[in-house]
């Protein structure tokens, strides 16, 4: 996707006299915060009727200057206006230009600090502070650019593939009779030339200026019936001094027309034996320009294949148990709460919890693992997925926008309107490219016209239209779109989101994967394998006293201390003043006894000796188990043992990880011991142990420092920070929200392949990114020089414009073609 940022322009923007704003304020906590904002925005110049209301959390006035100098004020007070998005379909774009030319009339609204088009989905991402700008005022600057916005911004995946159907069928109607009227002009231009027999009886039927104005009636049908639309949307743009693609084809295809039209109605006004017919031209120009654009819909409609298939899982409508009975609904009538029937073989409506029976449901959607997952009363399923053989009633959780599936689906969107640092340079050189093509074009005209051979004007007038022809800024403008759009569209097949489309170029440059253990490289399901009393204490009443404490908290090793208390039956006790240190271990009174559980380091910050267990305990961590303490009143009474099973997958998951050359490290809270010992098992050399839970971010930068970009995987609250400080933070989708928000790229399954899926994508994606961007500047590069005559000077042909149109009409279709080979690709490197 576009990306142009206006933070820099804000001062420049144009005053907007009396304009009436109303902005959310966030922040807004008391009746001083009211003051403060009330004050610096009365201190604006030309604001009046200020008014700030803590209910609501607004400031509303009226203000004769830029309103974002009422953002900036407030942001000056301490406070802060939240981002807006809108997202405008854009109809018309063509190719980069036309992406660079709406990116900037739609940045220069007052107020958007940031504007950005993707020419592959069509789609216009624009930001802004909120009430600042309107709807209105967008779609009037991309209708001033020359361009149509359509009224459906946010449009479902089906509608926009009915818009690309639309779009396709019409390109399919003009080609056809571009083809059919072109033909006769083709056969009586060329037929003369193949078999002189057929000249001289169609000369003879209808005289030479007959077959010249039959000619000139059919390429004049071309060029104003399915060619127009070159003219409509080209001419008006080279006009405002912002050539496009079309107006290139305009210009090329324009002038051979018109050319021939004097050689017919006026040849003596031309240099003698000049007035030749390049009616051919014109009407072959324009067909294999359509010709191109037909193929090039049809391969776009593929890349967006993988969306389109995602919303169509949600089946159309569902049965709800209504008072006993099956009643059928539309799928977007269902409600929370509502009780919905699934039978073998079909789709669920809607994410939802099971209430009754039990089944195996295809899950693949989401995460990409073939195998269905079991599924009983309480167990959540989500909307989409596929019922295998089993047959159940689910109440509903979640619907519309909120779902899993509709979720995945804006990722996914997200992702692919995404613009990548790569495109930088694209931008730069397509926002000058056609405007130097029609230079180059008329340069080629003069020079063949004053250095040519006589008489020079009719070859000065034809390469002129071949270098006007050939040039292809649409395959600059769909190398990374369209690459992007087929890479993320398969990773989200196989399991793997990715929240921004960034994360894929940065991901191929990553040296380490740095793996939190709970839960990512291990189950997450701890065990409780061994109670060691220490001299003097009985083993069930202290697991009493610790399970008790343990009970208040969330932690998986908690409850599994909880489940082995619970398996002996034993009653646990009343718990008060309990209090937890993260990173170190929980204190509390249970039944009147002081209780502490937790690492060893707690408990020498406490002050109680723990030496007698010292040896068992190192035993323990080396055979990979995590030892806890437990304290009594003070005295050492147990040492406590937990286990994770490692994740199924995950040793294969870093072999493979390192026979890509990156470097694989552990990050973990546990001691050091119980962390090498599950290093050893999965083959992770890099171990970073005992790290606290704020710790985890200088553990990321500490292996930047040392070995490069790192990537970080994690799945739990306290993973969040460490997420956001890596360059790429991969979220175990099993995992919290909070640790899912903070993270680039989601792997839906939990399953540790999904890391190399991404990573393999992500060299694919890039590499067919390299592919596409040197093959649009290479074919141009080299062709545009051919096209003026270059091979000419040295004995070789001139390049017809006709040859030049087929050219330029295949060089997009060849960079959507090597889009599309990644639907393969990424599997075969999943």
């Amino acid at each position: 996707m576009g990306h142009m940022d206006k933070r820099s322009t804000l001062d420049s923007e144009t005053p907007i006299s009396g304009r009436r704003l109303s902005l959310p304020v966030q922040g807004l906590s008391c009746a001083s915060c009211v003051g403060r904002v009330e004050r610096v925005l009365q201190g604006l110049p030309g604001a009046s009727e200020v008014s700030v209301n803590l209910a609501t959390g607004r400031a509303d006035l009226r203000l004769t200057g830029p309103g974002a100098a009422a953002v900036e004020a407030i942001a000056r007070a301490g406070y802060t206006v939240p981002e807006a998005v809108e997202v405008i379909a854009v109809g018309g774009l063509s190719c980069a230009s036309c992406v660079g030319r709406v990116e900037r009339a739609l940045a220069a609204v007052s107020g958007v600090t940031n504007a950005s088009v993707n020419l592959a989905t069509g789609r216009a991402e624009i930001r802004y502070p909120e009430g600042l700008v309107s709807r209105a005022d967008l779609e009037a600057a991309v209708s001033r650019a020359g361009y149509e916005p359509l009224a459906a911004a946010e449009l479902p995946g089906d509608a926009r593939a009915d818009r690309q159907a639309e779009e396709a069928a019409r390109l399919r109607r003009d080609l056809m009779r571009a083809a059919a009227l072109s033909a006769p002009v083709v056969v009586l231009d060329m037929g003369g030339h193949l078999v002189p027999a057929f000249a001289h009886a169609v000369h003879g039927a209808l005289g030479g200026t007959g077959v010249g104005l039959l000619q000139a009636a059919l390429a004049t049908l071309v060029l104003a019936w399915p060619g127009a639309r070159f003219f409509h949307q080209g001419l008006p743009n080279l006009l405002r001094g912002h050539p496009d693609m079309n107006a290139l084809v305009a210009l090329g295809a324009g002038a051979a027309y018109l050319y021939s039209l004097v050689s017919v109605l006026a040849p003596a006004v031309l240099p003698a034996g000049t007035a030749h017919l390049y009616f051919e031209a014109a009407v072959l120009i324009v067909t294999l320009i359509l010709l191109g654009r037909t193929l090039e819909a049809g391969a776009k409609g593929r890349t967006s294949d993988a969306i389109a298939r995602l919303v169509g899982l949600a089946p159309a409508t569902a049965r709800v148990i209504r008072d006993g009975v099956e009643v059928e609904v539309l799928q977007g009538r269902l409600a929370v709460g509502d009780v919905v029937r699934v039978r073998p073989g079909e789709r669920i409506a809607a994410d939802g919890i099971l209430v009754a029976g039990a089944s195996y449901v295809d899950e693949s959607m989401v995460t990409g693992e073939p195998m269905p997952v079991a599924k009983a009363v309480d167990d959540a399923v989500v909307g989409g997925t596929l019922n295998t053989h089993g047959s159940f009633d689910l109440r509903v959780t979640t619907i519309g926008s909120e779902t899993v599936l509709a979720r995945i689906v804006r990722m996914v969107e997200a992702a692919q309107g995404a613009k990548l640092p790569i495109q930088a340079l694209v931008d730069r050189v397509t926002g000058w490219f056609v405007p130097a093509v029609i230079g180059a074009a008329l340069l080629t005209f003069l020079s063949w016209l004053a250095l040519g051979p006589s008489p020079s004007l009719g070859l000065a007038l034809v390469n002129a239209i071949a270098v006007l022809i050939i040039a292809c800024p649409c395959a600059m403008g769909l190398a990374t779109p369209t690459s992007i759009m087929v890479g993320t569209g398969r990773a989200a097949q196989l399991g793997v989101l990715f929240r921004n489309g960034a994360a894929l170029q940065r991901l191929r440059d990553v040296r380490v994967v740095a793996l939190d253990k709970t839960g990512t490289l291990t189950e997450g399901r701890p065990t409780l394998t061994d109670l060691i009393p220490a001299p003097g204490h009985d083993a069930d009443a202290t697991l009493r006293l610790a399970a008790s404490l343990e009970s208040r908290s969330e932690h998986p090793i908690a409850r599994s201390i909880v489940a082995a208390a619970e398996a002996r039956r034993l009653a646990l006790g009343t718990v008060d003043e309990f209090a937890a240190e993260p990173g170190f271990g929980i204190t509390g009174t249970v039944d009147g006894h002081r209780v502490v559980v937790g690492a060893r380091r707690f408990l020498d910050r406490l002050g109680i000796p723990a030496d007698a267990l010292r040896d068992a305990a190192g035993r323990l961590e080396a055979e990979g188990r995590t030892p806890l303490y437990v304290a009594i009143d003070g005295r050492l009474a147990a040492l406590l043992a937990v286990a994770d099973p490692i994740k199924t997958g995950a040793p294969e998951a870093v072999a493979a990880l390192r026979a890509r050359g990156l470097i694989v490290a552990m990050i973990t809270g546990d001691a050091r011991g119980a962390a090498e010992g599950v290093a050893r098992r999965l083959g992770i050399v890099e171990v970073a142990a005992e790290i606290l839970p704020g710790g985890k971010v200088a553990a990321v930068q500490a292996l930047r420092a040392r070995h490069g970009p790192v990537a970080f995987v994690g799945d739990g609250i306290n993973d969040a920070p460490a997420l956001a400080e890596a360059d790429v933070g991969l979220a175990i989708g099993t995992g919290t929200d909070i640790a899912v928000e903070s993270a680039d790229v989601v792997l839906m399954s939990g399953a540790l392949a999904g890391i190399v899926t991404a990573i393999a994508l992500s060299h694919a994606v890039m590499r067919n990114i390299r592919q596409n961007l040197f093959w649009a500047f290479a074919y141009n590069v080299a062709l545009i020089p051919v096209a003026a005559g270059l091979l000419h000077t040295f004995g070789g042909p001139l390049l017809s414009p006709v040859l030049a149109a087929g050219a330029m009409a295949l060089s997009s279709v060849f960079v959507l073609a090597n889009a599309l080979r990644l639907r393969r690709a990424a599997g075969a490197a999943s």
